[in-house]
């Protein structure tokens, strides 16, 4: 497996709880885990054009079906970032390059 090197780790705020935050330059998706979702009650839409992404758990391919608005604070920073929404352990958002 290769490893990544470009991660950066964080935490931020959505909805005032602390989650945890990797952005990975190596990625070109943004992924919202399903238990952050569930737990707190973000509102989730069918994903316009699904598709396979392969290494986010030990399930191999994963079907993206599903996207989230997730509202983020980082420090005085405030964005909505729109996620795949997908069981991931290692994160409760992945974000990739833009």
């Amino acid at each position: 497996l290769e490893q990544r090197e470009n991660l950066f780790y964080t935490r931020c705020l959505v909805q005032e709880k602390v989650c945890s935050l990797i952005v990975d330059g190596g990625s070109c998706v943004n992924v919202a885990s399903e238990t952050m979702v569930k737990k707190l009650g973000l509102e989730v839409h069918k994903h316009p054009r699904p598709y396979l992404l392969q290494w986010l758990n030990e399930e191999g391919e994963m079907k993206g079906s599903t996207q989230v608005s997730v509202p983020i604070a980082i420090g005085r920073y405030e964005d909505e970032v729109l996620c795949n929404v997908l069981p991931m352990e290692a994160s409760h958002i992945l974000l990739g390059r833009p």
